[in-house]
């Protein structure tokens, strides 16, 4: 009796064994990989799906982020499904040998599922800036075309605005003129047409 009791847990022990053995690896969903391009952009890369999965790519170089997101389905690769982490990690050494992680290629292959069908590939479906760049972006586009109006401005009024004249100051008569003109008035009326000349200029002495 304690033989068979025996021999049924030995079974029992087996069959679990085997069912551990049987049930499929975990996949690496939700997982990030960290890595550095050819000219040294910081990125990070994160999975996400089931059948089919989605790659997306966040990198950060000199002051600028850009992102870029991949679809495909692995699991078709065997491989794949043997050791899925690898198959991330042979991406991410392809990504590394790149100088722009987004714009150098539009189709990722590890090298474990070189043979697979295409759809094991992962392919580019969407790039793009970060949004706060494109809002720093827009702010010196603003204020480079405010300085060129500035400028724009101020060469129009330098070539536009007339020279400064020298204002003529009016001739003021002094207290001789107004008595020689006073004596010509005289003159006209007193004396003949012919005599104004020396009429006004008697009058002129006489009333200086």
């Amino acid at each position: 009796m304690k033989s068979v009791a025996l021999l049924f847990l030995v079974v029992m022990c087996g069959m679990g064994g085997l069912g551990q053995k049987l049930k499929p690896k975990k996949r690496s969903n939700g997982e990030e990989i960290n890595f550095q391009t050819k000219t040294k952009d910081v990125c990070t890369m994160s999975m996400s799906g089931d059948e089919e999965m989605k790659l997306r790519i966040e990198c950060k170089s000199q002051g600028k982020s850009y992102w870029c997101e991949y679809t495909g389905k692995p699991s078709v690769c065997r491989p794949f499904q043997n050791n899925p982490k690898i198959y991330w990690n042979q991406i991410a050494m392809e990504l590394r040998k790149l100088p722009h992680a987004c714009e150098s290629t539009q189709v990722l292959k590890a090298t474990m599922c070189q043979k697979a069908p295409a759809d094991a590939f992962m392919k580019q479906i969407a790039a793009g800036m970060e949004p706060e760049d494109l809002a720093n972006q827009d702010k010196s586009v603003q204020k480079t075309s405010a300085s060129m109006r500035g400028a724009g401005k101020s060469s129009v009024e330098k070539i536009g605005k007339p020279p400064m004249l020298p204002l003529i100051k009016p001739i003021q008569h002094g207290h001789g003129s107004e008595h020689e003109t006073e004596a010509m008035k005289l003159a006209r009326e007193h004396c003949w047409e012919s005599l104004h000349g020396f009429c006004s200029y008697i009058i002129g002495l006489f009333r200086g």
